[in-house]
Protein backbone atom coordinates (compact mmCIF):
# COMPACT_ATOMS: atom_id res chain seq x y z
CA UNK A 1 0.00 0.00 0.00
CA UNK A 2 1.34 3.34 -0.87
CA UNK A 3 1.52 6.01 1.67
CA UNK A 4 -0.78 9.54 1.27
CA UNK A 5 1.27 12.31 -0.55
CA UNK A 6 0.38 16.08 0.37
CA UNK A 7 1.95 18.50 -2.55
CA UNK A 8 3.18 21.78 -1.48
CA UNK A 9 4.19 24.44 -3.63
CA UNK A 10 5.89 27.79 -2.34
CA UNK A 11 4.90 31.03 -4.79
CA UNK A 12 6.62 34.21 -5.49
CA UNK A 13 7.73 36.73 -7.83
CA UNK A 14 10.95 35.31 -9.38
CA UNK A 15 11.75 32.03 -7.45
CA UNK A 16 15.06 33.30 -5.99
CA UNK A 17 14.53 34.60 -3.04
CA UNK A 18 11.71 33.98 -0.74
CA UNK A 19 9.79 30.89 -2.28
CA UNK A 20 13.17 28.97 -2.80
CA UNK A 21 13.91 29.71 1.08
CA UNK A 22 10.66 28.38 2.25
CA UNK A 23 11.60 25.08 -0.15
CA UNK A 24 14.20 24.44 1.62
CA UNK A 25 13.20 25.40 5.06
CA UNK A 26 9.87 23.18 4.68
CA UNK A 27 12.06 20.52 2.71
CA UNK A 28 14.51 19.58 5.82
CA UNK A 29 11.56 20.16 8.47
CA UNK A 30 9.55 17.61 6.72
CA UNK A 31 12.67 15.24 7.11
CA UNK A 32 13.62 16.10 10.42
CA UNK A 33 9.75 14.60 11.07
CA UNK A 34 10.10 11.53 9.36
CA UNK A 35 7.46 12.50 6.24
CA UNK A 36 9.98 12.94 3.56
CA UNK A 37 8.38 10.84 1.66
CA UNK A 38 4.89 11.61 2.42
CA UNK A 39 5.23 15.27 0.97
CA UNK A 40 6.23 16.50 -2.15
CA UNK A 41 7.05 20.37 -1.94
CA UNK A 42 8.43 22.48 -4.30
CA UNK A 43 8.54 26.51 -5.11
CA UNK A 44 7.80 28.46 -8.47
CA UNK A 45 7.58 32.10 -9.64
CA UNK A 46 4.67 33.73 -11.32
CA UNK A 47 7.56 35.36 -13.60
CA UNK A 48 9.37 33.77 -15.63
CA UNK A 49 12.40 36.17 -14.52
CA UNK A 50 14.83 34.05 -13.71
CA UNK A 51 14.25 30.61 -14.39
CA UNK A 52 16.94 28.39 -14.19
CA UNK A 53 18.81 30.26 -11.69
CA UNK A 54 20.06 29.06 -8.60
CA UNK A 55 18.48 30.99 -5.53
CA UNK A 56 19.94 34.46 -4.75
CA UNK A 57 23.30 33.72 -3.08
CA UNK A 58 22.04 36.38 -0.50
CA UNK A 59 18.81 33.80 0.12
CA UNK A 60 21.45 30.89 -0.25
CA UNK A 61 24.24 32.22 2.41
CA UNK A 62 21.50 33.50 5.15
CA UNK A 63 19.87 30.16 4.87
CA UNK A 64 23.38 28.06 5.00
CA UNK A 65 24.15 30.08 8.51
CA UNK A 66 20.93 28.37 9.85
CA UNK A 67 21.30 25.06 8.77
CA UNK A 68 19.64 25.44 5.30
CA UNK A 69 21.13 24.29 1.86
CA UNK A 70 19.44 25.55 -1.08
CA UNK A 71 22.07 25.33 -3.63
CA UNK A 72 20.38 22.10 -5.75
CA UNK A 73 17.39 24.48 -6.28
CA UNK A 74 16.67 26.55 -9.74
CA UNK A 75 14.30 28.76 -10.32
CA UNK A 76 11.06 28.43 -12.46
CA UNK A 77 7.21 29.61 -13.27
CA UNK A 78 4.30 28.59 -12.25
CA UNK A 79 2.70 26.21 -14.86
CA UNK A 80 -0.98 24.71 -15.04
CA UNK A 81 0.27 21.39 -13.52
CA UNK A 82 1.22 22.98 -10.59
CA UNK A 83 -2.53 23.90 -9.72
CA UNK A 84 -3.48 20.18 -10.54
CA UNK A 85 -0.78 18.55 -8.17
CA UNK A 86 -0.43 20.57 -5.25
CA UNK A 87 -2.64 20.51 -2.51
CA UNK A 88 -1.48 24.06 -0.91
CA UNK A 89 0.32 26.82 -3.28
CA UNK A 90 1.86 29.21 -0.53
CA UNK A 91 2.34 33.00 -1.63
CA UNK A 92 4.59 34.82 -0.17
CA UNK A 93 2.81 38.55 -0.55
CA UNK A 94 -0.79 40.20 -1.84
CA UNK A 95 0.65 40.57 -5.40
CA UNK A 96 1.81 37.18 -5.67
CA UNK A 97 -1.62 36.09 -3.92
CA UNK A 98 -3.48 38.14 -6.62
CA UNK A 99 -1.38 36.95 -9.59
CA UNK A 100 -1.46 33.10 -8.59
CA UNK A 101 -5.55 33.51 -7.97
CA UNK A 102 -5.56 35.04 -11.45
CA UNK A 103 -3.88 32.23 -12.99
CA UNK A 104 -5.58 28.96 -11.04
CA UNK A 105 -8.40 27.05 -12.22
CA UNK A 106 -11.69 28.39 -9.93
CA UNK A 107 -11.70 24.34 -8.72
CA UNK A 108 -8.27 25.17 -7.25
CA UNK A 109 -8.99 28.43 -5.56
CA UNK A 110 -9.01 26.65 -2.22
CA UNK A 111 -5.44 25.81 -2.46
CA UNK A 112 -3.81 29.00 -2.87
CA UNK A 113 -2.89 30.87 0.16
CA UNK A 114 -0.87 32.79 2.00
CA UNK A 115 2.20 31.22 3.65
CA UNK A 116 1.93 33.77 7.08
CA UNK A 117 -1.03 31.96 7.55
CA UNK A 118 0.84 29.08 9.01
CA UNK A 119 2.84 31.44 10.78
CA UNK A 120 2.51 29.98 15.09
CA UNK A 121 4.66 33.19 17.14
CA UNK A 122 5.31 35.76 14.82
CA UNK A 123 2.47 38.30 13.07
CA UNK A 124 2.99 39.47 9.73
CA UNK A 125 0.41 39.32 6.60
CA UNK A 126 3.07 38.63 4.34
CA UNK A 127 6.79 37.54 4.04
CA UNK A 128 8.47 41.13 2.75
CA UNK A 129 10.39 40.83 -0.51
CA UNK A 130 14.25 41.09 0.28
CA UNK A 131 15.38 41.57 -2.82
CA UNK A 132 16.34 45.24 -3.10
CA UNK A 133 17.43 45.20 0.87
CA UNK A 134 20.04 44.30 3.31
CA UNK A 135 20.99 41.30 5.70
CA UNK A 136 18.03 42.39 7.96
CA UNK A 137 15.27 41.44 5.46
CA UNK A 138 16.92 38.47 4.55
CA UNK A 139 16.88 37.87 8.13
CA UNK A 140 13.35 38.68 8.87
CA UNK A 141 12.10 36.35 6.03
CA UNK A 142 13.87 33.46 7.61
CA UNK A 143 12.27 33.85 10.89
CA UNK A 144 8.73 33.99 8.94
CA UNK A 145 9.50 31.34 6.88
CA UNK A 146 10.73 29.29 9.87
CA UNK A 147 7.84 30.29 12.34
CA UNK A 148 5.16 29.69 9.67
CA UNK A 149 6.72 26.18 7.92
CA UNK A 150 6.40 24.61 11.87
CA UNK A 151 2.55 25.72 11.35
CA UNK A 152 2.26 24.39 7.99
CA UNK A 153 4.22 20.93 9.36
CA UNK A 154 1.28 20.51 11.91
CA UNK A 155 -1.36 21.39 9.21
CA UNK A 156 0.16 18.84 6.94
CA UNK A 157 0.45 15.88 9.40
CA UNK A 158 -3.19 16.47 10.48
CA UNK A 159 -3.91 16.01 6.85
CA UNK A 160 -1.85 13.23 6.33
CA UNK A 161 -3.64 11.33 9.44
CA UNK A 162 -2.56 9.12 11.72
CA UNK A 163 -0.60 7.25 9.06
CA UNK A 164 2.94 6.92 10.34
CA UNK A 165 5.81 8.32 8.90
CA UNK A 166 8.02 6.80 6.09
CA UNK A 167 11.53 5.52 6.75
CA UNK A 168 14.24 8.24 7.49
Amino acid sequence: MSQPVFAVTFVCMGNICRSPTAEGVFRQKVAQAGRAQQVQIDSAGTHDYHCGAPPDTRSQQHAARRGYDLSDLRARQIVALDFERADLLLVMDWDNLARTRALCPTQHLPRVRRLTEFCLRLSSPVVPDPYSGGAAGFERVLDLIEDACDGLLVHVAAQLGSVAPGPR
